[in-house]
């Protein structure tokens, strides 16, 4: 299940960059840093998110990893996965925040670290666009 949710890369890029980007090499790499990349190689999946301060929520504001079970967040992400394909799927109604669907499957175990990432995108998205996924 290749490219999990490459679309959070393509989408946020978007979102966070609005205009054609004429950025120098510094500013690229320090993009880069602030990029979050979760992947595991036997899963062959990679998810790249660029939005512009999810690194430092990741790593001020939310609850440390061990705080969750596995099972909670996969069962949190399913719930959030789903309603944002239904936003996805719908741009008119929702607006382009949204990008691409996102492939995620409950019988895939992904980890406890990819599903730690990916809730705390759904509650940064949350916070940072002030809207409610649920």
């Amino acid at each position: 299940m290749k490219n999990l949710v490459y679309f959070l890369a393509i989408a946020l890029m978007v979102i966070s960059c609005g205009t054609v980007n004429t950025k120098n090499t510094s500013d690229s790499k320090k993009d880069m840093r602030e990029a979050v990349v979760i992947s595991n190689d036997s899963l062959e999946y990679e998810i790249i998110i660029y939005d512009i301060g999810f690194s430092t929520y990741l790593n001020t504001i939310a609850k440390p990893m061990e705080f969750y079970s596995q099972n909670y967040l996969e069962a949190k992400n399913n719930f959030y996965v789903v309603a944002w394909n239904i936003r996805a799927n719908n741009p008119i109604r929702y607006g382009d925040l949204y990008g691409n669907q996102i492939d995620y499957s409950t019988y895939i175990d992904y980890g406890l670290e990819v599903n730690y990432k990916l809730y705390n995108y759904f509650k940064f998205f949350e916070k940072k666009y002030k809207i409610r996924l649920r």
